[in-house]
């Protein structure tokens, strides 16, 4: 990891009526894209800082941040290089000690959180005496549980000690386990984190003249929380984790255990219970693991590989070719991003009318959350309209098919659409399993042919894996990347091969679980089996979601591609048919650990075939696919590194997925369907 630019408390003196105040800025010299963090140099600067506080005669102090950031907390470059517990506690004592200090300081503090405030970055305006927070601010969390790790600066001491037990479970163990989930700056005061919300113009003036009031009339009078219930609370809590990750996650159960102690220790009792927990997490195989997908998601990704320097198109107009739900959602992500004309194409009446009802629909609730106003909508709304026919279609610049998965129909649309738009616009399809290349076989220019390939459902899931055949141009793919980046996705560019990385790693482990009801287990067995791993969704329920019939049409592609490794199967063949059952053609049942353990075996063996095929060049682009396309947990770094963490690569692979590589590009791997 490349280092950052160094973050300095840099004092200022304001002359008031009520004589000076303070006020601090945490910055590091750089613009709103490199957020300041906490390293070891930052809290040394804190401590030069606090110093000056402390020997001046100051009235007031006001903490605030950079131009859009206030402070993105802990320094995640430094974490690995931690090696040992004495060294985690004291990365978490020197916290304290500084976060402490601003704490005691005799006169009154006010943290203007005037952008987005993360971890460390919450957990020092918790330790001033009252927080203004901008209504702009949209990223304010205690992300840490997501890290495998707990807040270790105070966070969790003080968070139930403001607000309570049931908030403060919310706010530092619960939202962060629902895909780190973060506060407005009007949320933040709507839990009580933040005492004012303050709107951007005047926002430093308006928290300097509040400081200023809390001078002149005292420190904020505010009683500690009630934390009588902080046990029952905690216990509920529990338990709803055991429910989703049946233990597989430590970090969450230990911050509750540390609210859960909030109520009965005093503050520096807390302090150091919060080091005993970072150290003992934070070297931990699911702290490492959580570390290595955060740089994945948040760095990686923001920066896809595989797309040269070419110059994108210019995307004026969008078609989408088919009116289904995916069509619909596609539709309105589009409107909502790039503002642009849509026109669906169907070949029902009553498919289009569905649709722009169902973008209809979703615009309204954009409007009902205070996204937008209606008549923002329903100019929104106006930019799309659809028929059976191609009027409109000359003049775009990107058409997306999203029709059914059949390689017939999707390559008739294609020959279908070569001839009414403009030479240059992108033909993309949205398949989820087949050959781009042989979808786009009969158009004369295939170097405008891309894969996007969106997951369901398309506005939550980050995801979107950028197809490329062996003829996609350079042009066609920097094209789809840029929309990608215009609608707040995050692409992986891999190559035309079956299934491609997300659908291939989820069918090879369905076709293991219908192995195992087929051999006389239960739903509720095999679900149990993939749970315990702390996946968010019973298997079970994503099949549902998915759709029977579409997991099978994927299941026949890849059978077709590698018949020995994705048998086909009749209990799902009997699912996508609307049949409710399970065919036993054997009694041969295994224990759930035996069924995970077959999971995971048939993961490692099958991310090694994607890796040697060179459908992604490295471990580290499958679990980008995994953990932004299926919602694969964190604390399994994707999957990969729990693969090699648990010896499994070692076992089936005979090495690490992390050191698999192809021994040459293979740009023809779909051609085997």
């Amino acid at each position: 990891m490349a280092e950052g630019p160094p973050t300095e408390f840099k004092l200022q003196r304001i002359d008031t009526p009520v004589g000076p105040v303070a006020l601090v800025t945490i910055d590091n010299g750089e613009d709103h894209t490199k957020p300041t963090v906490f390293g070891r140099s930052a809290l040394a600067s804190g401590q030069r800082a606090l110093a000056e506080l402390e020997r001046g005669e100051w009235r007031a102090l006001v903490l605030t941040g950079k131009p859009f950031v206030f402070a993105a907390g802990a320094d995640l470059d430094e974490f690995p290089r931690v090696r040992t517990r004495e060294e985690a506690v004291a990365g978490s004592r020197a916290g304290h000690e500084l976060f402490g200090g601003i704490r005691a300081l005799p006169f009154p503090t006010v943290a203007a959180v005037n952008g987005a405030c993360l971890g460390g970055g919450v957990e020092i305006a918790l330790h001033c005496d009252a927080r203004t927070i901008s209504s702009a601010v949209r990223r304010f969390a205690l992300p840490e549980c997501f890290l495998g790790i707990v807040p270790g600066w105070g966070g969790t001491q003080l968070v139930p000690r403001l607000v309570g037990a049931e908030i403060a479970v919310r706010f530092v163990v619960e939202n962060p386990m629902r895909q780190n989930r973060m506060l407005t700056g009007a949320e933040a005061v709507e839990y009580g984190l933040a005492d004012r919300l303050l709107e951007p113009a005047e926002f430093l003036d308006e928290s300097v003249a509040f400081a200023v009031e809390l001078a002149e009339r005292g420190r904020l009078d505010r009683e500690p929380a009630d934390l009588s219930d902080a046990a029952e609370v905690t216990r509920r809590a529990r338990a709803r984790l055991d429910d989703s990750l049946h233990g597989a996650a430590p970090a969450p159960y230990r911050a509750l255990d540390l609210m859960e102690g909030a109520a009965r220790w005093t503050i520096e009792e807390g302090y150091r219970a919060e080091e005993e927990a970072t150290a003992d997490l934070l070297l931990s195989p699911q702290a490492q693991a959580s570390l290595y997908a955060f740089d994945l998601v948040e760095r990686r990704a923001r920066r896809p590989r595989g797309i040269r320097d070419a110059e994108p198109r210019t995307v004026r107009k969008v078609g989408i070719a088919g009116a289904g739900l995916m069509a619909s959602q596609l539709a309105a992500l589009l409107l909502r991003r790039l503002e642009v004309p849509v026109v669906l194409r169907d070949v029902r009446e009553e498919a289009i009318s569905s649709a722009l009802d169902s973008i209809r629909r979703e615009l309204a609730a954009d409007v009902a959350k205070g996204r937008y106003d209606d008549g923002k909508a329903r100019f929104l709304a106006s930019l799309a309209t659809g028929s059976t026919d191609y009027d409109g279609w000359d003049d775009c610049d990107l058409v997306v098919e999203a029709v059914f998965e059949d390689l017939d129909i999707k390559r008739q649309v294609f020959a279908e659409l070569e001839q009414l738009v403009a030479s240059e616009c992108v033909l993309a399809t949205n398949t989820s399993a087949l050959s781009v290349m042989e979808i786009g076989s009969a158009v004369d220019h295939p170097e405008r042919v891309v894969g996007m390939h969106f997951f369901n459902p398309v506005a939550l899931m980050p995801l979107v894996e950028l197809v490329r055949t062996p003829a996609t141009g350079d042009a066609a793919l920097a094209t789809a990347a840029a929309v990608c980046e215009r609608l707040r996705k995050r692409p992986v560019v891999v190559e035309d091969a079956p299934g491609f990385v997300v659908n291939r790693l989820l069918t090879r482990m369905t076709t293991t679980l219908m192995d195992a009801l087929e051999h006389g287990n239960t739903v509720e067995e095999t679900d149990e089996a993939v749970l315990r791993l702390g996946l968010p969704m019973a298997p079970s329920v994503l099949l549902q979601m998915v759709g029977p019939r579409v997991a099978y049409n994927v299941l026949e592609t890849m059978h077709a591609a590698y018949p020995e490794r994705f048998p086909l199967s009749p209990t799902l063949r009997h699912a996508a048919e609307g049949r409710d059952e399970i065919v036993v053609v054997e009694q041969r049942r295994r224990s759930v650990e035996e069924i995970t353990d077959a999971v995971l075996a048939a993961l490692a063996d099958e991310i090694r075939h994607v890796l040697e095929e060179g459908v992604v060049p490295e471990a580290g682009d499958v679990d980008t696919c995994m953990l932004l396309g299926a919602g694969f947990p964190f604390f399994l770094g994707g999957i990969t590194k729990h693969l090699d963490q648990a010896g499994v690569s070692d076992r089936v692979v005979g090495r690490p997925l992390a050191e698999v590589r192809a021994a040459a590009p293979v740009r023809h791997a779909q051609n085997r369907a």
